[in-house]
């Protein structure tokens, strides 16, 4: 079925933490909407969204699911997000094809971990945003105190739409807040919010505003009308009570959602030209083809999925696009509709509706696609997804021969997958290290190896990749002579090398006043390294000189103290000697690399180690035990920041070695209610006993080889 007016769509991404209800809401609406004639279930097994084995073992979503269904004329696509921290890159993708995110929050256990990073998501992405209570059929339920709990983390312009009949096992019914609703009096008083609410709906519309002030009662179309303008605005956040496990208030929230969620042209999508200039992208079935892919997947039946949100113009089958992030035409055979793990083909999409190609190798997360066939009318790039930086790494090799042909193959499917999984080869310490968000996401991927793709792998800790550098500086020569018989091989370099400060302006450090005889300097800001050409008089002929930065920059790669890749180090060549027969760059070469190791050798040598930011959100009543941890492992405490909830935001700067098995001592000591990320920030000198243990274990195995 082609969806051909972008009015009656509506894009929603259920939010939350873990185990908060989502999936089990996401099954009920799709019974109650006609969709099954059974109501899935996640404890056994059944559910729609929870597609993949390792979901219905688990019992929890690791990827997001799409689904859809009609209701009063409108057509619902909804998006099941993972509920917890480890999978958080799957709900930032997820927020990019909607216009409205549903922050799903268990009234008994109150606001967790991840419901705040959600909806600081969906708050960054400028979309509507509604929260719904669930589980107030359980025990211990204090709505107000719950409400309040909201309205402290989240803004006073937190409302609830409407309010529970009874809490716990006496949870019968909903009333709605809103003027003239109904005479049914709720837990609270129903009277108090619906003024709120009224007073959020005319903040975002002057019209109403001034009808308002002048005395006059707002129409129902006008409230409903209000409603979304206010949570577009931002001025109105919506709450709904509901229990997903008995279907009370579940009605009810879907008819609020269909009526109230904005319709794909009522958010602004900025994307920009070909030649760099912001554009507007409308979201009109007659416009240019703009849309984006959100979601990639591997299913073992159709291969490759990728997910589209359009956001202009229409696609069909057995069309041509252009990607415009890689300039390649892309023919696109087949078009879907996804209901949980199956597809259903269309012929066409149009603006503001939600797709799915298969078998499209050259389309990836991220991509923008456009008109294809030449055509440039409308061509836009919209902006890219970012996540969060993968910091908890193993090392990974297959356990068999026979499978060392597979295992790369079946990694890149799960990049694919997986923006916050990386896998990388570390030329240092010669891994393969594959990266996630925790020990737990690594664990689903090696289970995922094993069952979809049969690669059984061996995994260990990886190595840090240090670096090197000096603290000193040191100058000398080093002659390289050779006679084997024939012309042999001759070459003498006197070099001195120094420590580079981080941070210099090239242009401004390598001067002729810092610098005797400078011709040239050649600068790599990547490991702060320089090779300062300052011979004098032709003693080094000039066709040599590159020889001898190459010798230095070879050996620089293998490292000289322990074997790690050496930065932040100027080098510069000053005098040398060469011979008319036996001179060749073979023999600068050697003797640059041999000169400078033994400068390296006599200038201080130290070993620099990764330094991770690390952000941690921990409850306050845990944050003396967290902070002294970080100090056992190093860190240093850089912020505190205090969260509604009585959260803390501790920022810290700690060595990436003693965070290798962070998560696990997190969660012990914060029962589970912590959370942290970590992202790469410098590289700074370790203390001299942590170095002594490097560089022994280096000469060790350098005696084992």
């Amino acid at each position: 079925m082609a969806i051909t007016q972008v009015e009656g769509i509506r894009n929603v991404a259920l939010v939350g933490h873990g185990a908060v209800g989502k999936t089990t809401l996401s099954d009920l609406m799709l019974f109650r909407a006609g969709v099954t004639n059974r109501q899935g279930s996640v404890d056994d097994g059944t559910s729609l969204l929870d597609v993949d084995d390792e979901e219905r073992e688990r019992k929890f979503s690791i990827s997001s699911h799409i689904s859809h269904f009609n209701r009063s004329g409108h057509w619902n696509n909804i998006i099941d997000t993972p509920g917890y921290p480890d999978f958080i890159g799957q709900t930032i993708s997820a927020l990019r094809g909607v216009e409205m995110a549903v922050i799903v929050i268990a009234a008994d256990s109150g606001i967790a971990v991840n419901t705040r990073k959600v909806f600081q998501q969906a708050t960054q992405n400028g979309m509507a945003r509604m929260i719904l209570l669930n589980k107030l059929d359980h025990d211990n339920i204090k709505f107000s105190q719950v409400v309040s709990d909201i309205q402290a983390t989240f803004g006073a312009n937190c409302l609830p739409l409407n309010v529970p009949l009874g809490i716990g096992p006496g949870f019968k019914g909903v009333v709605s807040t809103l003027p003239g609703a109904s005479t049914r009096q709720g837990v609270v008083n129903v009277a108090e919010y619906g003024q709120q609410v009224i007073d959020a709906i005319v903040e975002s519309d002057d019209v109403l505003m001034e009808k308002f002030f002048n005395g006059e009662t707002l129409s129902g179309e006008e409230i409903a009308s209000g409603i979304t303008k206010a949570m577009i605005a931002g001025t109105l956040i919506p709450m709904f009570c509901a229990s997903a496990r008995t279907g009370v208030g579940v009605d009810e929230f879907m008819d609020a959602m269909t009526l109230y969620a904005p319709a794909p042209n009522a958010l602004h999508r900025m994307g920009k030209d070909m030649n760099g200039t912001e554009v507007d992208v409308q979201s009109d079935a007659d416009g240019p083809l703009v849309g984006q892919v959100f979601k990639t997947r591997i299913d073992p039946f159709v291969s490759k999925l990728s997910y589209i949100r359009l956001f202009s113009g229409k696609l069909t089958k057995d069309s041509t696009i252009l990607c415009p992030t890689t300039g390649k035409q892309l023919k696109i055979h087949n078009l879907f509709h996804v209901q949980g793990g199956t597809q259903e083909p269309v012929d066409a999409a149009y603006a503001g509706d939600i797709v799915a190609v298969s078998k499209v190798e050259d389309l990836h997360t991220g991509d923008t696609i456009c008109f294809g066939n030449g055509q440039t009318r409308g061509t836009v790039i919209l902006p890219g997804m970012t996540f969060p930086t993968p910091m908890i790494g193993l090392a990974v090799e297959p356990k068999s021969r026979n499978d060392q042909q597979k295992i790369s193959g079946a990694l890149h499917k799960i990049e694919e997958e997986d923006p916050t999984f990386k896998v990388t080869r570390e030329s240092q310490t010669h891994e393969m290290v594959m990266q996630g968000m925790s020990e737990l996401h690594l664990q689903i991927v090696q289970n995922r190896l094993q069952k979809r793709d049969k690669v059984d792998v061996v995994t260990h800790q990886p190595k840090i990749a240090y670096r090197e550098t000096v603290a000193g500086a040191k100058e000398g020569s080093y002659r390289h002579k050779k006679q084997s018989g024939g012309s042999g091989q001759f070459a003498e370099v006197h070099l001195r090398v120094s420590a580079l400060p981080q941070g210099i302006n090239p242009e401004e450090y390598f001067t002729k006043d810092r610098f005797d005889h400078l011709r040239e300097y050649h600068y790599d800001p990547v490991l702060n390294f320089a090779f300062v050409d300052r011979v004098s008089g032709g003693s080094v002929p000039n066709q040599y000189i590159p020889a001898v930065e190459k010798g230095v920059i070879e050996r620089m790669t293998k490292g000289v103290a322990a074997g790690y890749q050496i930065q932040d180090v100027c080098v510069e060549i000053f005098f040398g000697k060469d011979h008319p027969v036996d001179s060749n760059e073979t023999a600068f070469r050697i003797a640059g690399s041999m000169c400078f190791r033994n400068l390296f050798r006599e200038a201080r040598p130290q070993l620099l180690e990764p330094i991770a930011r690390a952000e941690i959100y921990v409850p306050g009543d845990k944050l003396g035990d967290i902070t002294s941890d970080l100090n056992s492992r190093r860190g240093r405490v850089e912020g505190l920041d205090s969260e509604a909830g009585g959260y803390q935001i501790v920022t810290a700067r700690v060595p990436v070695s003693e965070m290798m098995t962070y998560a696990r001592s997190m969660s012990s000591i914060t029962g589970g209610r912590g959370s942290f990320t970590l992202e790469l920030s410098h590289y700074e000198i370790m203390p001299p006993n942590e170095q002594q243990k490097v560089i022994a274990a280096a000469q060790m195995k350098d005696e084992d080889e």
